[in-house]
């Protein structure tokens, strides 16, 4: 009679694509490719199979790239929080020279594919790598400001996905990297609250400033006014060839309002719960926003 293979050795295969898919932090990933998508399919006439795999891959392999990196160098950081101690590196199931690699391979392929677009596509994606890992990073654990630097790559993708289609940068990719843009401010520090204390076991202070009180939560409000006016911007026709119904932006600015709802709850109260809502409320925000957009483009 045959012997059972160990379990270690079966279970193996789906262990290192969960480590994989941690230290990509995939879902974070795909969230990226489907704002890319959103934005390619606002600067198109037709869409190219080609040219959606290249951006679906590349978009995938730089922001993978990005949190690797992340992960590499805050490896001790993330060892001392409760929310990201079992994380490959610190948990030792996989070496930082493993990670690093992984990185550069996901940078090369990243930026070789976004390259096969048009180079403009290439050099926005390989910015936003950069000022993840190369400067909001290491500011995190230095300034609140951090999330001001952040803001830049995270706002990349929604316009990345124009640049991609048009390989050109003007008023209408500028438009969709604002909306994103604004929008990162109320969602991290939504985040940032809820997770402040593990946060402060690591370095991290990132609310605005540095603490749970009412400026943080006013200043969320702040920008969630901002996030929402920003969104309708195009409605008023001064967004090139990027314009948007009276209806969609009606809708956009109800979903917006259920934000601020929100924010006034956090502002009032100042709890997780409410933090956690906000932060709930806010994912859901801009992927409705960006398939409103694309829906009013192409019906």
């Amino acid at each position: 009679m045959n012997s059972p293979r160990p379990a270690t050795l079966e279970a193996a295969p789906i262990l290192v694509w969960a480590d994989f898919k941690e230290i990509t932090k995939a879902r974070l990933a795909i969230s990226v490719v489907f704002s890319a998508l959103a934005g390619y399919a606002l600067a198109v006439d037709s869409w190219i199979l080609v040219d959606l795999l290249l951006l679906c891959v590349g978009g995938y392999a730089l922001v993978g790239a990005s949190n690797a990196y992340n992960q590499v160098i805050e490896c001790r950081l993330d060892a001392l929080m409760k929310r990201t101690q079992n994380r490959p590196l610190p948990a030792g199931r996989m070496s930082v020279k493993a990670a690093l690699v992984w990185a550069l391979v996901m940078t090369l392929i990243g930026g070789l594919s976004l390259w096969a677009l048009n180079p403009k596509t290439a050099l926005f994606g390989l910015l936003s790598v950069v000022l993840y890992a190369g400067v909001y990073t290491p500011l995190k654990t230095k300034t609140p400001l951090a999330v001001f630097v952040g803001a830049i790559p995270g706002a990349i993708p929604f316009m990345l996905g124009w640049v991609a289609a048009t390989n050109s940068f003007g008023i209408e990719p500028g438009t969709l990297f604002m909306v994103q843009f604004f929008w990162q401010f109320p969602h991290f520090w939504a985040l940032a609250w809820m997770l402040d204390e593990d946060y402060q076991r690591g370095g991290f202070a990132l609310l605005p400033t540095r603490k749970k009180d009412t400026t943080s939560a006013a200043l969320i409000l702040v920008y969630i006014i901002w996030m929402m006016l920003v969104a309708i911007i195009p409605v008023f026709g001064v967004t090139g060839v990027l314009t948007l119904s009276l209806t969609a932006a009606g809708v956009i600015t109800v979903l917006g309002l259920v934000m601020a709802y929100y924010g006034v709850q956090l502002f009032m109260n100042r709890s997780n719960a409410s933090a956690k809502k906000l932060m709930l409320a806010s994912v859901f925000y801009i992927s409705a926003v960006q398939v409103i957009y694309v829906l009013d483009r192409w019906i």
